[in-house]
């Protein structure tokens, strides 16, 4: 049988990457271009910015994938690429670019759903087996998907409000710590003790989440505190808030795992490199002999890697676009 590579390309946020995968499990080549020092000046990303950057990025990372790849389009099986959800300019830029490339090269063309793409992140590090429960915990979802068999997704559970990322973002402000603030205070949070009161978020029978009241009580908190003339001890305050996040996702993903009978356990998405997460959820995994698999650091957060894994599987289903993708914003895992 033919090797089969695709050439996956990423553009749903800050990062302009693209990446050659071998028959959905091998890294051939992967360029990631962040703009993440350009919006760190603005306390986060700025849309109008982001795309903008894409628009003078993509071409460039295109070319250095293929040169770090030494190989040609005339290669290259099938093109896949992130249709949604994300930020609607940064994955036109992306669409565009695909829909060319398939155009000019006359090669297939394969839309791929970002958190699938999360979610297949882990079939380069060991071999996806089902069925499984998939959590994906980014800056823009909190999701338990059950898979029954490749590419076959059902959302059981996710969050009615802040992603898990978004929440560490905006806890991280109110503390003030620089943009990306979600792995500073998993650091901060280790020179820290768990003495703030705070709530255990959407602690119900549901597998979904709630971040936002969890955000708002430490909102309040440190205002409280300012009021009275009180500091506030960060270290703490970031233990304490990390901890009851930490505390609902494993509580929640655990039950589901038993609920379902599932013994494999994946975990994706940009929260996947959070240390407290993996070792909470390592640790109860261990316990329970659940079959846990998370992606090395590098494949948590967006890559094209990922995109082409995902476009693998979805060609090798024959779901293949006509040069008509559509960008977009919101778009379900199905």
């Amino acid at each position: 049988m033919n090797d089969i590579f695709i050439l996956g390309i990423e553009s749903s946020c800050d990062e302009t990457s693209v990446s050659i995968v071998k028959n959905g499990c091998e890294d051939i080549a992967t360029v990631v271009l962040s703009q993440m020092d350009t919006h760190a000046n603005y306390g986060g990303v700025v849309p109008e910015i982001a795309s903008r950057m894409h628009v003078e990025n993509i071409t460039i990372v295109i070319e250095e994938c293929l040169k770090k790849a030494n190989m040609t389009m005339d290669e290259i099986t099938a093109i896949a690429v992130t249709y949604g959800p994300g930020l609607i300019g940064s994955l036109l830029i992306g669409v565009v670019a695909a829909e060319t490339l398939a155009y000019v090269f006359n090669k297939p063309l394969v839309p791929v759903h970002h958190i699938a793409g999360h979610i297949y992140a882990n079939n380069l590090d060991k071999k996806m087996a089902f069925p499984l429960l998939a959590l994906v915990v980014s800056g823009g979802h909190t999701n338990l998907v059950y898979m029954k068999e490749n590419y076959s997704f059902k959302q059981i559970g996710g969050t009615l409000d802040d992603a898990i990322g978004e929440a560490y973002d905006k806890v991280a402000r109110v503390l003030e710590l620089p943009y990306p603030g979600g792995p500073l205070i998993d650091k901060l949070s280790y020179d820290g003790n768990d003495t703030y009161d705070l709530p255990l978020p959407l602690n119900d029978n549901s597998y979904n989440f709630s971040f936002s009241g969890l955000k708002s009580a430490v909102i309040n908190l440190v205002h409280n505190e300012k009021q009275r003339g009180n500091s506030i001890r960060k270290a703490d305050l970031a233990c304490s808030f990390q901890n009851r996040a930490v505390e609902i996702i494993t509580k929640k993903t655990m039950r589901a795992l038993h609920e379902f009978n599932i013994k494999n356990l994946i975990v994706a998405g940009g929260v996947a490199a959070n240390s407290v997460l993996r070792n909470h959820l390592m640790e109860a995994c261990k316990k329970d002999n659940i079959n846990l698999t998370i992606p090395s650091l590098k494949y948590c957060t967006d890559n094209a890697a990922m995109i082409a894994v995902a476009g693998y599987f979805t060609y090798k289903k024959k779901e293949v676009s006509n040069l008509g993708i559509k960008a977009k914003a919101t778009s379900i895992l199905h």
